[in-house]
């Protein structure tokens, strides 16, 4: 009888484990840590990240990365409270429209990088100018306050205290999670990234492939825009500056291979946790800014470390079992 325990969900327990000690080490170095207001708090500032994360898995899966999701978010930010003040719509088209431009800037980056095989590195720097600079143009290089015609979206709901955007970016992680693991597209996304030459002589076309991942990513960063203007309750064109960053860093700490074919959308959610605890616990703690950059740059150096050795002992494991195999005597 095969034991139930190997249906558990191992590969996600040791970051839950990391997160539970973040947990406990913050809780006995601030009185403060440890109450309904900080978790909620924490819970409520992460749907932006945690959406853009699930993008930037994808990327990161097919070998390639997206640096202008900051941007992209501040982009569909200012479209959002443009169709909102000047063009008198309704929240739900302005979503439609912030939303849409993330997606086109995806596609953008995305077509350029897999046509004409430039690296995605250097299309989505200039996505990031592109996307930033039209912000500010929008916007007039000024922040617009707008006011309860968006918040409802960050406001927590009554009973729960958790907002309607962190239920729908948990539900994301787990739609974009069954997307990798149960349909053909996730597991070509995974085969692109681990042997992009082998997939395409096996007669599949790779190129509609990234496309897609890539727009997928413009898709959640100008989600990810909806969010952040909902929860300030203003269009800022310098919002998300540096979120590439985190994005990037909560997908390594969740395990996700820079190299590509290997990743769990359900991980980077974890991982966009782990950096919202450390970042809220170094804060309460006293911790300076350059002090919290200081820190969360040696936790993603680790956790890649980490993340080496680890799969190292799986292949040795896995070797080991095939050489067992081969040479145990075949039973009568």
């Amino acid at each position: 009888m095969k034991s139930p325990l190997r249906y558990l969900p191992w590969e996600y327990l040791g970051l839950f484990c990391v997160l539970l000690a973040l947990i406990g080490l913050f809780g006995l170095l601030s009185d403060h840590f440890l109450t309904l207001l900080t978790f909620t708090t924490i819970a409520n500032q992460i749907p932006a990240l945690a959406v853009i994360a699930i993008g930037m898995t994808f990327v990161l899966l097919i070998a390639g990365i997206d640096l202008s999701v900051g941007s992209l978010l501040a982009l569909s930010g200012a479209l959002i409270g443009w169709v909102l003040v000047d063009w008198q719509q309704s929240i739900l088209v302005a979503a439609c429209v912030g939303v849409m431009a993330g997606a086109v800037c995806g596609l953008i980056n995305g077509f350029i990088s897999a046509h004409w095989a430039i690296p995605s590195f250097i299309v989505t720097l200039g996505m990031l100018e592109i996307g930033r600079g039209a912000a500010y143009l929008t916007t007039g290089s000024q922040t617009h306050y707008l006011g309860a015609s968006v918040s409802a979206i960050a406001t927590p709901l009554p009973g729960l205290g958790l907002s309607p955007s962190l239920v729908l970016a948990v539900l994301l992680v787990v739609i974009g999670q069954v997307v990798l693991s149960k349909t053909v597209f996730g597991r070509y996304l995974i085969a692109v990234g681990t042997n992009e030459e082998a997939v395409r002589l096996s007669g599949i076309k790779t190129t509609p492939i990234k496309i897609a991942a890539f727009v997928i990513s413009g898709l959640m960063a100008g989600l990810g825009g909806l969010f952040h203007v909902a929860y300030l309750e203003s269009a800022d064109p310098n919002a998300g500056i540096g979120l590439e960053l985190s994005a990037i860093a909560a997908v390594v700490i969740g395990g996700t291979s820079l190299a590509g074919g290997r990743g769990s959308v359900v991980n980077s959610f974890l991982g966009v946790l782990i950096i919202a605890v450390l970042q809220t616990g170094l804060a309460q703690v006293g911790a300076s800014e350059p002090t919290k950059r200081v820190i969360t740059g040696v936790v993603i150096v680790v956790a890649v470390i980490l993340d080496v050795y680890r799969h190292r002992a799986g292949d040795f494991k896995a070797y080991a079992v095939r050489v067992f195999r081969l040479n145990r005597p075949a039973s009568d």
